[in-house]
């Protein structure tokens, strides 16, 4: 499935393969959530980081996984039971997470390739974190070996967290802060 999508459309998958186990590992370290926040990821693919979060203990009900393509959002539904999995366009995170979780994420996940994106489409996808988690940031795994953000033009604080060469390819897990 992760293969058929990314000849479908290249621009939206990040890479040709899921992530690896060690990326997992890395990005789910990186984790911050009070009992009772939630997490978002945005852009789960076939949900590998999804479940890795749910291995670390996360409860299936805290997790809200957001996916565009609605093929791929439907195989989540199949094999995340529990998981609030919502087909939709990350940039309307403030009408797709319920209004009562607005200020209670924990740590936004945030596997789309913004890399790939014009600035101004990046800037739009930052704004929609910042409306359902203000002043939290994002954790965002990317292959690039330096920041795949232009942190000062998109007003945030960016630090590489964690480093995998286990990973094909090699990627890197950023934590960008609003300044």
């Amino acid at each position: 499935m992760f293969f058929r999508r990314w000849m479908a459309n290249p621009l939206q998958m990040g890479s040709i393969i899921p992530s690896s186990p060690a990326l997992c590992k890395r990005v789910v370290a990186q984790v911050r959530r009070a009992p009772d926040e939630v997490i978002v990821e945005l852009g789960a693919g076939t949900g590998v980081i999804s479940r890795a979060v749910l291995e670390s203990g996360v409860p299936p009900e805290r997790l809200f996984v957001v996916e565009i393509v609605p093929d791929m959002a439907e195989h989540l539904r199949r094999v995340l039971p529990g998981v609030n999995v919502i087909q939709g366009d990350a940039l309307q995170l403030h009408e797709l997470i319920p209004a009562r979780w607005h200020g209670r994420i924990g740590t936004v996940i945030c596997g789309i390739p913004m890399v790939l994106l014009p600035t101004d489409l990046q800037r739009r996808f930052v704004s929609a974190i910042e409306s359902v988690a203000p002043g939290r940031g994002f954790l965002h795994f990317s292959y690039c070996v330096t920041s795949p953000l232009p942190s000062s033009k998109l007003e945030l604080t960016g630090k590489r967290e964690s480093w995998t060469p286990l990973n094909f390819p090699p990627a890197s897990v950023w934590r960008y802060t609003p300044r």
